[in-house]
């Protein structure tokens, strides 16, 4: 797989984003998402997503315990920030101070099993904590050898500038897919000026893009998407008023000889060449198809008639309930 840099950080251009596989989207299958990430390291996939909120915890044993005979060949992100409630998960806060950084790190370190973590996230901006006293306590980490770079996810033009001159940041880490397109305004701008790469997130629109999801029913048990209480745009509601879009996806990647979402992701990889996709799967089928997306050359008449099968202002609904763009710092 090419390789792209993030800072200084050179990864495989897709990477695989393992919260699925233990958490929000219904029924969790250990040994094929360990099966799964194992195919993902023979194909060439090097950047594995994870976060200490995923599970709660369960992701990041998972992920070191299948990359453990493969450490030397795989980079290892992981996020600290969003704390969860053990009576009741759905609950969380955000914890930014020094004190959370160092016992977070620590904490990730021992249940992934590794020495370094290579990408270290803060998951979302604490607005009660100035973020040179959070990035500052991540760098003590750099400089005490358990991270490797650091990254911020969420975060705003305004705020990547400020953790930037406290200690260089390698990625920010947003959603980032045709139908999610925020920081085209003002993050990608800034991150262009300053050397910083984009991890997308979502480059399927959580899967509404494959077009696999076509009402409420088609959501396994336990799937939050189905639920519409995170994302607006998964209520049956917002899944009639966008699947137009799908469809016009459809004839396009028809017309390309590829699947709606590997055109999906290869639109994302397209936007720049600082952008490293990670669409997230627990299924070995489904992770080879968005591999292969990055072999996907798309010519100026693609990507506009791409644009124009989905415009940005035709998506109906927010991308994050209440609760979720109240974290959001863009």
């Amino acid at each position: 797989m090419r390789e792209r840099t993030l800072g200084k950080l050179a990864v495989g251009e897709v990477g695989l984003g393992c919260m699925g596989m233990s958490d929000f989207y219904g029924q969790t299958d250990d040994a094929e998402s360990t099966a799964t990430i194992g195919r993902a390291i023979e194909v060439g996939v090097t950047l594995f997503d994870t976060a200490d909120m995923y599970g709660p915890h369960t992701n990041e044993v998972l992920l070191g315990k299948a990359i453990a005979d493969s450490r030397d060949d795989v980079v290892v992100a992981t996020k600290f920030g969003i704390v969860r409630d053990p009576a009741d998960p759905s609950v969380r806060r955000i914890d930014g101070t020094p004190d959370y950084v160092r016992a977070a790190c620590d904490a990730s370190l021992q249940r992934l099993g590794i020495d370094t973590i290579d990408l270290y996230y803060q998951h979302r901006v604490d607005p009660t904590v100035p973020i040179e006293e959070t990035v500052g306590a991540m760098s003590e980490l750099v400089a005490a050898g358990k991270v490797r770079h650091l990254g911020l996810s969420e975060a705003s033009a305004a705020t990547i500038r400020r953790a930037h001159a406290v200690h260089p940041i390698a990625a920010v880490q947003t959603e980032y897919s045709l139908w999610s397109r925020d920081v085209e305004a003002e993050v990608l701008p800034v991150l262009k000026e300053l050397g910083i790469g984009l991890v997308a997130y979502s480059p399927l629109g959580r899967g509404f893009l494959t077009g696999k999801y076509t009402s409420l029913e088609a959501f396994d048990p336990g799937d939050v998407r189905g639920e519409g209480q995170f994302w607006p745009r998964f209520t049956a509601e917002g899944i009639a008023a966008n699947m137009s879009l799908v469809q016009r996806l459809q004839a396009v990647a028809a017309d390309k000889g590829c699947t709606p979402g590997q055109l999906a992701i290869a639109w994302v990889l397209a936007q720049w060449e600082g952008i490293v996709a990670i669409p997230g799967t627990k299924r070995r089928k489904y992770l080879e198809e968005n591999v292969a997306a990055a072999d996907l050359e798309l010519s100026p008449t693609d990507l506009a008639g791409i644009g124009a099968a989905v415009p940005a202002d035709e998506v109906v609904g927010a991308r994050y309930g209440e609760m979720g763009m109240r974290s959001v710092n863009l």
